[in-house]
């Protein structure tokens, strides 16, 4: 069971409104109560009747709270907070406020700093500052600028410390807290700062269960915030009863990733734009066909060697050999990164005539030269293919009006967009519109996290679960 606990933020523009949604929390260990967010502070009104302990809260505008009055009345508020009873109230380092700390000998007093802007060039000297004051518990709240700026908290852990990384960069701190030795992680929803909602972290990530047995896993890219990956393998690991958890971890280039993954022992990961090159070229080994693509989109640790998988041919082959017949047609591929190049593959071990095409004629021109693939044009001449393969971002979400194609230029009898959020995409609706057969990325996307759950856990995930993940994770994004 996870060593860290779980505390649900809480806000409200009323006490009462305050309470109630106190009330409507489930399965927390803590609940913090941030009065700076309500017009009417009422301090024995927000305490009254909790059945859970609390955090009282009155964050300074100056710290990034809501809270404008004067430092006396809230330091009022926080001194009534203790006098009623409350577990907990958190005090800014910077405040001061250091006879509220002596006053309960620092037992039920948080102190507390928060850096919205990097990460403090003294941080450890700051938290040893920071325990000086006598507070019974030290919360640090930084924003990471990298994935390997979380190690600087994974060095710091300790069980009177609370440490959190705001932000994309910062989420893996939130969902392994206990590896990170936290005493607790925040939930709740002020996505400005990286919350992520308690039904999220304790339902897809199993927060509760998460302990330093648990195999980490993840997708890594520029961007995976909306990728549909978590939820997918996840629900697998949960199916099969597996102790793992999978993690989106943006990451600002190759070797930021493997740092932060040889550091914190991951176990595996799906790769995306725009490292699956790059990765390629940071592994210890890498499987027959990543070595022919030049390119890898899964990684698998075996004690400490990390080897270089690619399950992108097989699951964009597996929905157009059921469906077509791929001999002879002309495929135009839209693209020249790692996804382009097992397309490229793909095709031509099925005899289809593949042509790159991308806006960088000579990075189209490297792939073709390693695929056997020919150059094309950019964009594709109307009339000089058959079937239409988009490997580049153009078109996901958020930028969903987007197509990498116009309409006018749709002349070919089939369209496959690897794009698989949204699910329909302006380029298949488009080719849909002037009789194009289509095919989504959705197919793709589960059909490769089949092979890598299996190439990580010598097990297949049951039929269904990946894509009924996928389906519902996608819909919240709409």
């Amino acid at each position: 069971m996870s060593t860290a606990r779980l505390c649900v933020t809480v806000t409200g523009r009323t006490t009462a409104e305050l309470r109630e949604r106190r009330d409507a929390v489930p399965n927390a260990d803590l609940i913090e109560l941030r009065l700076d967010t309500v017009a009417d502070p009422h301090v024995a009104g927000a305490l009254a009747g909790r059945r859970t302990p609390v955090i009282v809260t009155c964050r300074a505008k100056w710290e990034g709270g809501a809270f404008d009055g004067s430092e006396d009345d809230r330091k009022r508020i926080l001194d009534e907070a203790l006098a009623l009873g409350a577990e907990f109230v958190d005090v800014e380092w910077r405040a001061g406020f250091r006879d509220l700390i002596a006053r309960t000998g620092g037992r039920r007093v948080i102190v507390s700093s928060h850096d919205y802007r990097g990460m403090p060039a003294d941080l450890a000297a700051q938290v040893q500052a920071m325990r000086s004051t006598g507070a019974g518990m030290v919360k640090v709240a930084v924003t990471p600028t990298s994935l390997a700026d979380t190690l600087q908290l994974l060095d710091l852990g300790a069980r009177d410390l609370v440490l959190i990384g705001m932000g994309d960069y910062g989420f893996p701190t939130r969902v392994l807290a206990s590896r990170f030795r936290s005493a607790w992680t925040y939930a709740g929803s002020i996505r400005e700062v990286g919350q992520v909602d308690a039904a999220t972290l304790t339902s897809q990530y199993r927060f509760a269960s998460i302990s330093d047995a648990t195999a980490v896993y993840g997708v890594t890219g520029g961007a995976v915030g909306h990728s549909a990956s978590p939820a997918m393998h996840n629900a697998a690991f949960q199916a099969l009863g597996i102790d793992a958890v999978y993690l989106p971890l943006p990451a600002v280039s190759a070797d930021d990733f493997v740092r932060f993954g040889r550091a914190i022992g991951l176990k595996g990961a799906s790769v995306t734009i725009p490292h699956k090159v790059a990765l390629a070229d940071r592994v210890d080994e890498l499987c027959a066909t990543a070595r022919r693509i030049g390119a890898i989109n899964t990684v698998r640790v075996d004690g400490t060697r990390w080897i270089g998988g690619n399950t992108d041919a097989e699951g964009f082959l597996q929905p157009l050999q059921s469906r077509i017949r791929l001999d002879g047609l002309r495929a135009a591929v839209l693209g020249a990164g790692g996804a382009a190049r097992a397309v490229a593959v793909a095709l031509a071990s099925t005899g289809t005539a593949v042509t790159l095409h991308a806006r960088d004629r000579a990075k189209a021109a490297a792939v073709a030269a390693a695929t056997a693939a020919e150059v094309g044009e950019w964009p594709p001449t109307p009339g000089s293919w058959d079937l239409l393969i988009n490997t580049t971002p153009v078109g996901m979400h958020p930028a969903a009006d987007q197509t990498p194609v116009a309409k006018s230029d749709l002349t070919g009898r089939y369209v496959y967009d690897l794009v698989y959020n949204p699910p329909l995409t302006r380029l298949l609706r488009d080719a849909a519109d002037v009789g194009c057969e289509t095919f989504g990325g959705l197919d793709m996307l589960v059909a490769q996290a089949h092979e890598q759950f299996q190439w990580w856990t010598g097990t297949r995930p049951p039929a269904g679960v990946m894509r009924e993940a996928a389906l519902k994770r996608l819909a919240e994004c709409a």
